[in-house]
Order: structure tokens, then sequence, then C-alpha cells
């Protein structure tokens, strides 16, 4: 979800860099090449992310196609090849999301697709332990599969058909209440697992299949949940084919960083890696767990996906400095990079970025592998598990260490001060326990 802005200071000040600068600075000065144009890295920039989205539409179309199978025929088979397409569909998303910051069309957009975490009692039955209320929230437990009506801000509301329209339109952040996540890709997370009720411990969520066998049906209204989920995975087409149109050519997105500064348009680049490598991931989604050594503060709660996620997201940032993008197809699209504009300048300040990208991607990989050895993201994140808790804290601090040379690149550039997103867990973890 949204952080609160904050200037990160890492001991350079970024505020003594000039509030103006005429069209002579450094990226403006070099000579003229294609590889050191801005308007060509904003186009390459704009290139990939079409690419990117065009591979998450791609597998939240196959995605679509495995829950219309289980639905036709519930089976542990049909509901693991769901399961499955769900997490091949996170892998071109996950590295979207350094487009997210700095670009009002994306962030805006964002909540529809990917918000977390989510109140998911609001959807489906929810295990005891779960509680019955909530002070924050009044759909805490509504269960809108199990009531054909709910009542939002005092006011019945008919839920007897949970079309795409009811999904975004009414019960998407229902009163106002960002836990109440009716859609994207957590939403049909949480219908094809079901509750991680684990804790620390091994296991993901474990719905049986038989949630949505109308002839066997366990949990309750197996037609409505299916209605549910068959919604869901549409809009979640839907919302992705959207944000194609956004960055192709002459849409929304691409055209607002064509035809703006050029300037500007290599601060959007930058914006985006450093507030997700600082604030978002290495604050929100990483460190903020790992104060409190808790399940649900990681991003995949469900699936116990989440190591993969946190990798594509540091994929994503790497990927964005240098401009290069491996595509599901294995083609790869490639361009003008802000590398080969820090390259030109500093070449010493280039080889550092680059390293520490490097870094913090194995620092990721790292994470992986003890998930993939069968200690699972929200295991390693659990008190007392030391060597786990380690292996999560090398990702933050490399994930911090290269926002500092982001920081850099933005002082090297001759670029306006740019407000990384900040986090709590970060610049004052004392918040966090209050």
């Amino acid at each position: 979800m949204t952080n609160k802005k904050v200037t990160a200071r890492f001991g350079g000040k970024i505020a003594a860099i000039t509030a103006t600068l005429a069209l002579t600075t450094a990226i403006f000065a070099l000579p003229a090449k294609a590889e050191t144009d801005p308007k060509a890295v904003i186009k390459t920039y704009s290139d990939i992310a079409l690419a990117k989205y065009e591979d998450s539409l791609t597998t939240a179309k196959a995605l679509d196609v495995a829950v219309d199978a289980l639905i036709a025929k519930p089976s542990q088979e049909t509901l693991d090849a769901a399961r499955t397409a769900w997490k091949a569909a996170r892998v071109p998303y996950q590295q979207t999301e350094v487009y997210r910051f700095g670009n009002p069309i994306v962030d805006d957009w964002e909540g529809r697709v990917n918000a977390w975490p989510l109140d998911e009692g609001l959807i489906d039955y929810v295990d005891k332990s779960y509680g019955t209320d909530s002070d924050e929230n009044a759909l805490y437990t509504a269960n809108v599969i199990a009531n054909k009506e709910i009542e939002i801000d005092g006011k019945k509301i008919d839920a007897s058909k949970l079309t795409k329209e009811f999904l975004s339109g009414t019960l998407q952040e229902a009163g106002d209440i960002e836990a109440n996540v009716a859609t994207g890709y957590h939403a049909i997370e949480f219908l094809l697992w079901g509750q991680d009720l684990n804790g620390t411990g091994p296991g993901a969520g474990n719905r049986p299949f038989t949630d949505y066998d109308a002839k066997n049906c366990t949990g309750g209204n197996c037609d409505r949940r299916a209605e549910y989920l068959k919604s869901a995975s549409d809009l979640l087409v839907a919302d992705l084919e959207e944000m194609v149109g956004n960055w192709k050519e002459g849409g929304a997105a691409r055209k607002a960083l064509a035809d703006g500064d050029p300037k500007a348009g290599i601060s959007v680049i930058l914006t985006g890696m450093g507030s997700l490598s600082y604030g978002e991931l290495a604050g929100e989604r990483m460190k903020l767990g790992l104060l409190l050594h808790d399940p649900e503060e990681e991003h995949d709660c469900f699936s116990d996906n989440t190591y993969n996620s946190h990798l594509y997201d540091a994929v994503g940032i790497r990927d964005a400095y240098l401009a290069s993008y491996k595509r599901i197809d294995g083609s790869t699209v490639s361009g003008p990079s802000v590398a080969d504009l820090v390259k030109a300048i500093d070449p010493a300040l280039d080889k550092e970025v680059a390293g520490k990208l490097e870094a913090s991607v194995a620092k990721m990989e790292a994470i992986k592998v003890r998930a993939e050895g069968g200690e699972a993201y929200d295991q390693q994140i659990g008190e007392g598990n030391k060597d786990g808790n380690a292996t999560v804290q090398a990702a933050i601090d490399a994930l911090v260490d290269q926002t500092k040379s982001i920081e850099r690149v933005v002082a090297a550039l001759k670029l306006d001060a740019i407000a990384f997103e900040g986090s709590d867990s970060l610049d004052s973890p004392d918040k966090v326990f209050k």
C-alpha cells in the first residue's frame, strides 16, 4: 500500500542540488549519441513497460483459463494447475512494480491489482482464530460469498450477483477501508489457497478443491465462490489490458513521459527505483515483518510465494537501470539506459550502482534458495530463527545500500531532489511497536 513520502538522506544531502537547472546540465551536455539521449532512454523505459505488462496480461489470461478448468471440473489436479498459473503470473507482474512510483497513472491503478494486506473475512469463510470483528473495519467478517446482502456504511447492499462490476465498484475498498481488498492477485490467491494457518511453521494455505465442487461442497456456497473467483480473474485480465493500452504508442502513460521534460522523465525512472527499493520493499514488505516476526506481513501470505515476489521486485529495479528485460518467450527488450547516462559522466559510479543492484538480487536469491529448500519466507522471519532472520536482513541491507547509490546518480545527473518513499520500519522503528 502507499507509504508516507519522505526524503531519503543517507549521508549525502540531495537538498544541496539546485532546484532548477539549465538545459546544459550533465545529461544534456553529452555527445549526441543514442545511448546518451535522455529521450531515447525514456523510450526504452516505455518499451520495456509495455513488454512487461503484455507478459503480465498473457500470464493472467493463462490463469483465467486455469480458473475456468477448476470451476468446470474441480479436482486436486485443476486446483494445483490454477495455483501454478497464479505463481507464473506473478513473475512478470512483480517486475512492473518499479513503474508504480513516479508514474501517477500506474500508482492510481495499482491498488486494483496488487493491494495488500487484505481482510480476507470480507470475501469468504475464515478460521475462528481470525476473530469476529475489528474496530477499524465493519466488514472484517462480512463474508460476501455466504451472504447475498451486506451492509456498507449503514446501507443494505444487494450482493446477490458477484459480478466484476460489483467487486470493483462496490466491494473494493468498501467503506473507504484499504484492507477491504476485493480484487486483484491477492484476492485470487486467497480463493485458491485459503488462509495460511501455520504461523511461522511449515505449510501454506490448504483450501480443498471441494470448495468449488457443487456436488460435494465444502465450506458452503461453492457456486458463489466459483462466481467470485471467475469475476476476479476476468477483472484482472481487463485491468491489465487497460495498462497495456496505457503503454502502447499514444497511450496515456507513454505519452506523459514522451511529451514531458526529459529531465523529469529520467527522474521518474530513478523515483521508481529508489522508492521501491527503500520504503516499499526494504521497509514495508520486509523490515516490518522481520521486526514483528509476523507472517501476516508477508506479501504473498496465502501461497508462501513471497520469496519469488520479492526477488522479481529486485530484478525489476535492476533492469530499470540497465534497460533490459527478458520476456517470457525468451526474447529481450533493451536499449539506451540510465546506466549509459551515468557511465558517460562517471564510469566508477555506474560500476558501483550495477554492482549493488546485482548484490541485492543475489541476496534475494539466497532467500529463494532457503525457501525452495523447505524454509518458507514466513519461517525465515520467524522469531528465534537466527539464520533465516539474517538472510532476510542481508537483503534489506543490500536494498538500503543500493538506494544510497541511486541518490548519487540523481546528484551526478544534476536532477532535482527526489523524495523517495519512506517507511517507519526503517526510519522510525520504535513507532512500529506503538
